[in-house]
């Protein structure tokens, strides 16, 4: 996580300003389009939090609102003062709004309907109109750079010759990996290298004015007074690939350009320019900003941990040294018909037959990181139980798969840190990881009150 003030400042065109490089934060927290804003009842003034998430943002290379099932567009969740948000999923035009429960429709008119400068506005709105007596909680989640990755006019022309980073595990392919990494063609063919540059500028196009959004934010903050008392938080629900593993585009997969994204934050108490290797998931987010406003976390039942001791350089604290990271594989038990070959429960495939999910792309991991260790152990529930290992620090591009070279005794261990991380609630989510000097080996902890063994949290959904 990287800590710094975002300064009102422009950079110039053309580089890739929104795209600071920072350590892990992980993982899939997904949202559509909204803004929410959450009044703080009076009392003794706190700081006012805002949280930027953009949608499908990595790190490593460079849901819905409105469903019928989530109480529909008439839906304003509890607790929110003022509710802007998109029906369905991520859009830039031609997309209803539900406005605090009632539907409004945009158009295709750039100056009134372009989504990222929507949110951006009703934000500033907000700023220049709420009380200044009390602390706010203001939540923006853009469209961007979510596909279709529609950009401003003024910056469709911008990184013409930006591609996608062609690093070490870019149009290789997947040896030794689950046997969805194995099925992608290699090398990729034109057409499919030409897409994903086209797709990498884009949405490089489209964070343009996620920058004009954090500048005007930041901007305002100033002239109003508040932004010396403002936590920002900048991060986003998930990474993306593009072209890693002859993989063309998308976001499901165990590896660190699919679950690593950027975090940033500044605020009262924070020194800029400062760069954590503490390991912070997205269910931290929630604690930290509890903290921030004065609630007792003994009082909730959170798996996260608040890291506002590490915003303020706490000295000698006690950190995690993993974290756990699933996914659920997405898929129909029916053949693709544009890919007649290939078995039921494939999604996301291209016209080359290359498909990016599947029913049993469900794994789970632990991410650890610590002072000798910077290991990810994955097990996937399919019919072969197919394992995953990657030492980061000999390969961080996680070309190779140790599983079958690494210590027996340790996959051991991780194999059941994973158990327990998966059936773990609360302050149990805390205890010391593989490679944490305090770990010690307890198997009580594999079983529940009631003395049954616990059961692995995959849903059976074999291809």
């Amino acid at each position: 996580m990287q800590l710094l003030p975002l300064a009102p400042g422009r950079l110039r065109q053309g580089s890739p300003r929104h795209l600071p490089s920072c350590s892990p934060a992980l993982l899939l927290l997904v949202l559509g389009g909204c803004l929410g804003v959450f009044g703080v009842a009076a009392g003794t003034r706190r700081p006012n939090v805002v949280l930027l998430l953009t949608d499908d943002q990595d790190e490593v290379l460079g849901g819905m609102y409105g469903a019928p099932d989530a109480g529909g567009l008439e839906h304003v969740p509890l607790g929110w003062s003022y509710w802007y948000a998109l029906e369905k999923n991520s859009k830039y035009y031609n997309y209803t709004l539900s406005i605090n429960g009632k539907a409004r429709k945009h158009g295709e008119n750039y100056s009134v309907d372009y989504l990222t400068d929507v949110l951006a506005n009703v934000s500033l709105d907000f700023l220049d109109y709420k009380s200044n007596f009390e602390p706010f909680f203001m939540m923006i989640a853009t469209p961007a750079p979510h596909s279709p990755w529609t950009a401003a006019p003024q910056y469709q022309k911008a990184f013409q010759n930006v591609f996608a980073p062609r690093n070490k595990n870019f149009n290789i392919h997947g040896t030794n990996k689950h046997w969805l990494i194995r099925q992608a063609k290699t090398p990729m063919t034109n057409s499919s290298i030409q897409f994903l540059d086209n797709a990498f500028r884009k949405r490089w196009q489209t964070l343009l004015s996620v920058d004009d959004l954090v500048e005007k934010l930041v901007k305002r903050l100033e002239f109003t007074g508040e932004l010396n008392n403002t936590y920002i938080f900048y991060t986003s629900d998930n990474g993306y690939h593009t072209g890693q593993f002859s993989l063309p585009i998308d976001k499901r997969q165990l590896y660190e350009f699919d679950i690593k994204v950027p975090l940033l934050v500044r605020g009262p108490g924070i020194k800029p320019n400062q760069t954590s290797k503490m390991l912070v998931a997205n269910i931290d987010l929630g604690p930290t900003i509890l903290d921030i406003a004065g609630y007792d976390l003994n009082k909730t039942q959170m798996d996260g941990m608040s890291f506002l001791p590490i915003l303020r350089g706490a000295s000698n604290l006690t950190w995690r040294s993993d974290v756990l990271v699933e996914y659920q594989g997405e898929g129909r038990n029916v053949t693709d018909p544009t890919c007649p070959s290939l078995s039921p429960g494939v999604s996301q495939c291209f016209p080359d037959c290359v498909c990016e999910d599947a029913y049993n792309n469900t794994y789970a991991c632990v991410r650890t990181m610590s002072a000798l260790w910077n290991l990810q152990y994955c097990e996937f529930d399919d019919q072969e139980v197919f394992v995953e290992v990657y030492n980061l620090t000999a390969d961080p591009d996680q070309i190779t798969n140790i599983a079958k070279s690494i210590d027996p005794e340790l996959l051991g261990k991780m194999n059941y840190r994973l158990m327990m991380l998966q059936s773990c609630s609360g302050p149990t989510c805390r205890t010391p990881g593989v490679f944490d000097p305090r770990y010690r080996f307890d198997p009580r902890l594999m079983f529940s009150n009631r003395g049954s063994v616990r059961t692995r949290r995959f849903s059976k959904h074999l291809l």
